[in-house]
């Protein structure tokens, strides 16, 4: 997945106000009736359910929009010029790239913003008329387009978030109870981007779930995948913490949970459960289930499929809850 990109916009040119009297027979003193200007088309984002990647935008760069027809006689006004609209995934947030201003956050589908606003269109000589200047020489010409650089970064819409370290089993959970098919090896780090599954809970009742890439300790100083993992956690509503029953499971949360806290952007608040995977293997914590600082803890096993029920049931009632 290609989540993040840095174009260039640039809202096209204002036309120019006509200089222009009128020509007619028996009318020896035709006043003034030059029109004005188009104004210059504009860049805009917008944001569409049919879009799931940036990787257009690596590929292209620079986007111009159209400029605008310059005034014409008999009050004729110049044609603006034609936009450029730009098609993003849900969840693009827009920055300005030398300020870091965030211009936007799309996180509503047909959201949309201007990025480069075009130029404004010039005053035509008509304009220009009053009692003591009814033959006005005066015009004005159309505005530069704005231009602008800035930075686009997607960050996945989903309402429950897997975390864990490599190999935890994220994504075999995933393909088990989604109809997502996530690479899946043995070996760490097999997901190095974002995977979204669809988990149906009953016929009328279902929740987006994210398999994101590995977390390990000083993820939130960018080791490993990881600030580009944690991005992607901001928007879920619901996280959890998936442990090898197998390895330690308390340290490994340990360093899970002091990731999110040292990240920020309220990710330790969010609501978690504990999801304690590999429970068929021998001396998976010996059927000892920790406490984890009081959170609640579900047994799974992703492979064989034990808990998985259960852990689904207690994610739909927590994301009802936070409705």
């Amino acid at each position: 997945m290609i989540d993040s990109a840095t174009i260039i916009a640039r809202g096209g040119r204002g036309g120019n106000g006509c200089l222009s009297f009128r020509r007619e027979k028996f009318v020896p003193r035709g006043g003034p009736n030059g029109g004005d200007g188009g104004h210059g088309g504009s860049v805009r984002v917008r944001a569409s359910e049919g879009r799931y990647t940036l990787l257009d935008f690596r590929y292209r760069r620079h986007y111009r929009a159209g400029s605008a027809q310059h005034g014409g006689g008999s009050d004729k006004r110049g044609r603006d010029g034609e936009d450029v609209v730009l098609e993003v995934p849900v969840g693009t947030v827009i920055r300005d790239h030398d300020t870091g201003e965030v211009l936007a956050d799309l996180d509503e589908p047909e959201a949309s913003v201007v990025i480069a606003q075009g130029g404004r269109g010039g005053r035509g000589n008509a304009r220009f008329a009053t009692s003591t200047d009814q033959a006005p020489r005066r015009v004005e010409e159309g505005q530069p387009g704005e231009e602008r650089t800035v930075d686009l970064e997607l960050k996945l819409l989903a309402d429950v978030g897997l975390v864990g370290a490599p190999n935890a089993g994220k994504s075999t959970l995933l393909s088990r109870v989604s109809g997502a098919r996530p690479k899946i090896g043995d070996f760490p780090f097999t997901t190095l981007s974002p995977v979204l599954g669809l988990v149906r809970v009953s016929p009328s009742e279902s929740f987006v779930m994210a398999d994101l890439p590995g977390l390990i300790e000083g993820a939130h100083e960018g080791k490993g995948l990881g600030l580009r993992f944690l991005k992607h956690t901001e928007r879920t509503r619901v996280l959890v913490i998936l442990l090898d029953a197998s390895d330690e499971p308390e340290t490994t949360y340990a360093t899970l949970v002091a990731e999110l806290e040292q990240y920020g952007q309220g990710l330790s608040e969010k609501p978690r459960v504990v999801a304690l995977n590999k429970i068929d293997l021998p001396g998976a914590a010996d059927g000892r289930v920790p406490s984890f600082g009081g959170e609640q803890v579900v047994r799974v096993s992703a492979v064989r499929g034990d808990g998985l029920r259960e852990l689904v049931g207690l994610l739909s009632g927590m994301l009802r809850e936070t409705d």
